[in-house]
């Protein structure tokens, strides 16, 4: 019996799937906090699950700032790294074999980041899209938001300036 052959764009898609899977395991603060990536095309969207950890002020409760500001930096250098692969994976410069095989790209260093906490984050899963507004050979600039339940009503935003690592080839 002869087995089916994969549709040739599912291949692809597991490849991509793979590869951002590959990138974001391979910063240990992601795993800390349990931030996961859902991918949409070239569209990411960020999750962070609700762990108890994770809350600053048991009174109200509240979600952490600084685990807020983490989710918001992670989004925006996995969003920004991801672009640049997306772009290098679409025009056969980078293969995405090679960054689920461990040669994983160096990833922007942060600049600036500034935060605008609009209101209290809530005791249950958070979202998250990055924006990438410019991105050069040496620089780049992001805006991230935040929300809960509804994606109109942001809990927390962010600009961030990143100096973009030296890409080979």
């Amino acid at each position: 019996m002869a087995r089916k052959r994969p549709d040739p764009v599912q291949v692809i898609k597991q490849r991509r799937d793979a590869a951002l899977s590959a990138l974001v395991h391979g910063v240990p603060y992601i795993n800390f906090l349990g931030i996961e990536f859902d991918r949409r095309g070239d569209e990411l969207t960020a999750v962070l699950p609700y762990d108890d950890k994770l809350i600053g002020n048991p009174l109200l409760p509240a979600l952490h700032g600084g685990a807020i500001s983490g989710f918001l930096e992670v989004t925006a250098v996995i969003g920004l790294s991801w672009s640049v692969l997306w772009d290098e994976i679409e025009h056969g410069q980078t293969d995405a074999e090679e960054i689920v095989s461990g040669h994983l790209p160096r990833l922007p260093k942060t600049i600036d980041f500034t935060i605008d906490y609009l209101r209290s984050g809530l005791p249950r899963d958070a979202y998250a899209r990055a924006k990438v507004n410019r991105s050069g050979r040496r620089y780049a600039s992001v805006h991230v938001e935040a929300w809960q339940d509804n994606r109109a009503r942001a809990f927390a935003q962010a600009t961030g300036h990143f100096l973009m690592p030296r890409r080979d080839g």
